[in-house]
């Protein structure tokens, strides 16, 4: 598992590689609100992620839980079929603004 964050003003672009699991969400989860302030935006490219559990769900849900409260929003982008039926059976997905790629996000 490996991930790529870089800042793009208020936003966020995080790239995740890999499976997204237990081991490592919490490092994940210090290093992404380490860098989120008010208002910023975070996209997740998940295009390279090809499992996730429950405690990857979990950062995933705190980090959207931070960018509302603070004006923001959290996107996740290329969500591939493995783990999208992780989010189909938790019902995660309601929760989540998904769209089919990257360039689908749009951020003012």
């Amino acid at each position: 598992m490996g991930w790529n964050i870089e800042e793009q003003g208020k936003n966020l672009k995080v790239e995740v590689d890999g499976r997204l699991v237990a081991a490592v969400a919490p490092v994940l989860r210090e290093e992404v609100l380490g860098k989120m302030g008010e208002g910023t935006n975070v996209l997740f490219d998940l295009g390279k992620m090809v499992h996730i559990d429950s405690s990857g769900l979990g950062v995933l849900v705190q980090i959207l839980q931070k960018a509302k409260a603070g004006g923001g929003r959290v996107v996740l982008a290329a969500l591939q079929p493995g783990p999208k039926i992780v989010f189909d059976i938790t019902k995660v997905s309601r929760v989540f603004e998904i769209v089919p790629t990257v360039a689908d996000a749009k951020f003012e």
